[in-house]
C-alpha cells in the first residue's frame, strides 16, 4: 500500500497593510498528512528551468479532499524549507483511482 508522509504547509493570512499600502501577512503552520514526495522527471526539470528559471526539487502529490492553497506557499519536507512553483495541477477526484489528485512542484528555499 502506498502511504505518504506529513508535511508542514505555511498558509498566509492578510493581517493589514504597511505604510506603503502593501499587504502584510501572517504565516500559520498546518500539517498536511499523507503527502507523497517524488522526484521530478528530467523533462520536468528542464522545462521549468527554461520557463521560469526555477529548479524543481520534488513533486508533491496532495491527497484528495485537500482544500489548502498551495500556490506561492512554503512547505517543510524532511526538515528543510521549500517553496511551491506555479499553480498546482489537479485532476478530477472521481476519475483518479488512488488517494491523490493534485500535483505541486517545489524548489529548495534558502541554503
Amino acid at each position: 500500500m502506498i502511504k505518504g508522509i506529513p508535511v508542514t504547509l505555511y498558509t498566509k493570512t492578510q493581517t493589514g497593510t504597511d505604510p506603503f499600502g502593501r499587504p502584510v501577512y501572517e504565516e500559520t503552520a498546518e500539517t498536511v498528512n499523507n503527502v507523497l514526495v517524488g522526484e521530478p522527471s528530467s523533462d520536468d526539470i528542464t522545462n521549468e528551468l527554461n520557463l521560469s528559471g526555477k529548479v524543481i526539487s520534488y513533486v508533491l502529490a496532495i491527497p484528495k479532499g485537500d482544500t489548502h492553497d498551495w500556490e506561492d506557499a512554503f512547505v517543510d519536507i524532511f526538515g528543510q524549507r521549500y517553496h511551491t512553483i506555479g499553480v498546482p495541477t489537479q485532476g478530477i477526484e472521481d476519475n483518479i483511482p488512488l488517494a491523490w489528485n493534485k500535483k505541486v512542484k517545489v524548489e529548495r528555499y534558502g541554503g
